[in-house]
């Protein structure tokens, strides 16, 4: 049986996600270094817009972690390696997300040039790639934890209600992971890879999920 805390309680297991994610956002720190001229403290203060956009993604990331386990506070061995496999991608999934926003604000707002490397179509395929990589497992994980908890209702006592609340999920970030493939298809294929195709695809999630909620939500008719 699924071990199981008492959900008003924080576990060492959420302890320890949430330190790791904690040092995700020091990483994601504009620089770790004090600028030594009045141009470097420009040029730094330019990047902290980039900085906020990573850092509201990688908030959106932890509250989907940690509404999972107010939901269900579940301990089990799957539930532990699965958390274990999300925290270590997020670790990873920084770096890719704050190459990407800076790039787009250095060149939506003329700054940074010839910075960040990008010779050619290939290499903005491949971080395209490597972005929706990291996105995919991130979310993949999040699903198969909603699965795992969906597969426990003795252990976790749901009612009908709640274990179809926890099947929804499951199938919610599936579509996460869906658009997330579609943009890795669209990036190795090269498909509108010149006016970023790969990265617009992820407003698709919105009315995927939408129409998704409409079908099959829980509370759908009441």
């Amino acid at each position: 049986m699924a071990l199981i805390r008492n959900r008003n309680e924080v576990s060492r297991l959420e302890a320890f996600s949430d330190a790791v994610f904690g040092f995700s956002a020091t990483l994601l720190v504009v620089s770790l270094q004090v600028p030594a001229t009045f141009d470097e403290l420009i040029l730094e203060l330019k990047g902290f817009g980039a900085f906020g956009i990573s850092f509201g993604a990688l908030v959106l990331i932890w509250s989907v972690h940690n509404a999972f386990f107010r939901r269900y506070g579940l301990q089990d061995t799957a539930t532990v390696i699965l958390n274990s496999i999300l925290l270590f991608v997020v670790l990873f999934y920084v770096y890719p997300l704050k190459f990407v926003v800076e790039g787009l604000f250095a060149t939506l707002f003329g700054y940074g040039e010839g910075q960040f490397g990008i010779r050619n179509i290939d290499d903005l395929a491949t971080l395209f790639m490597l972005y929706s990589i990291g996105f995919v497992a991130i979310f993949l994980c999040v699903s198969l934890l909603y699965q795992h908890a969906s597969r426990l209702p003795g252990g976790l006592q749901l009612d009908a209600t709640a274990l179809r609340e926890c099947r929804f999920l499951y199938r919610h970030y599936l579509i996460f992971v869906a658009v997330g493939l579609f943009s890795i298809l669209l990036a190795w294929l090269r498909v509108g890879i010149n006016w970023g195709l790969p990265g617009f695809i992820y407003s698709l999630l919105g009315p995927l999920c939408y129409v998704h909620a409409v079908k099959t939500h829980p509370d759908r008719g009441k």
